[in-house]
C-alpha cells in the first residue's frame, strides 16, 4: 500500500497521532474494536480513507503477527502520511495501554479485590459486545453493497467454520486468502481474454 503523501505537515502527523492515542485511551475489547473507531474518525469525518480500505487494511493487519489494533494503526498512518506516520500512528497506539498497564501494576493487589472494578469491567465487556456486532454488521452491509457473491459465501462459511465447527481462524484465513488469490487470478485471466 502506497502512501498518499510523502511529505506530510505537521497537522496531518499531529492529527494522527492525536486520533490513535485517543482511540487507544478509549477502546476496550482488542482490534475489533479498533476497526469501528478508526473508521468513524478516517472515514467519516476525515474523509482521509475510504470505507474499502479499511476493510482491506483491517484484513491486512488481522492475517499479520502481531497486535491487530497496532498493526491497523501502523497501517493506516504509512497509508496517509508514510514512515513519519506509521511510526507517530505506533506511539499513539501503544502509549495508554502502557501506561494504563504500569499504573495497574502498581496498584494491582487493590484493584484486583475492588468489587466497583469488577462491575466496571462487566459492563465494558457488554459495550465492547456491542461495538463488536456493530463492526460485524457494517462488513456484511459493504461485502453485499460491492455485489460480490464469493466475498458473501466466503464471510458465511468462515463465520460457520468458525461459530460452529471450531476450525482454527489461522486455518480459516489461509482458506479464505487462498481462495480470494485463486478467485483474483481467474478474474484477471477473465479480462485479459476479453481484451
Amino acid at each position: 500500500m502506497e502512501a498518499k503523501q510523502k511529505k506530510p505537515d505537521r497537522k496531518v502527523l499531529w492529527t494522527l497521532f492525536k486520533t490513535c492515542f485517543v482511540i487507544s485511551c478509549c477502546t476496550f475489547g482488542g482490534g475489533m474494536v479498533i476497526i469501528s473507531m478508526l473508521q468513524k474518525k478516517f472515514v467519516e469525518e476525515l474523509h482521509w480513507i475510504e470505507q474499502e480500505e479499511v476493510m482491506d487494511m483491517a484484513a491486512i493487519a488481522q492475517s499479520c503477527p502481531g497486535v491487530m489494533a497496532v498493526n491497523t494503526s501502523i497501517i493506516i498512518g504509512y497509508h496517509i502520511a508514510g514512515a513519519a506516520g506509521a511510526l507517530l500512528t505506533v506511539i499513539g497506539t501503544v502509549s495508554p495501554p502502557m501506561i494504563i498497564l504500569s499504573v495497574i501494576s502498581v496498584f494491582y493487589v487493590q484493584f484486583r479485590s475492588s468489587l466497583v472494578l469488577s462491575l466496571i469491567l462487566r459492563g465494558m465487556q457488554a459495550g465492547v459486545a456491542a461495538v463488536m456486532i456493530n463492526v460485524a454488521f457494517t462488513m456484511i452491509r459493504n461485502v453485499r453493497k460491492d455485489g460480490d457473491f464469493l466475498s458473501l459465501i466466503l464471510l458465511i462459511s468462515a463465520s460457520a467454520a468458525s461459530v460452529c465447527l471450531g476450525i482454527d481462524i489461522i486455518l480459516i484465513l489461509l482458506a479464505c486468502g487462498l481462495a480470494g488469490g485463486i478467485y483474483s487470478i481467474k478474474q484477471k485471466n477473465h479480462r485479459k481474454e476479453l481484451n
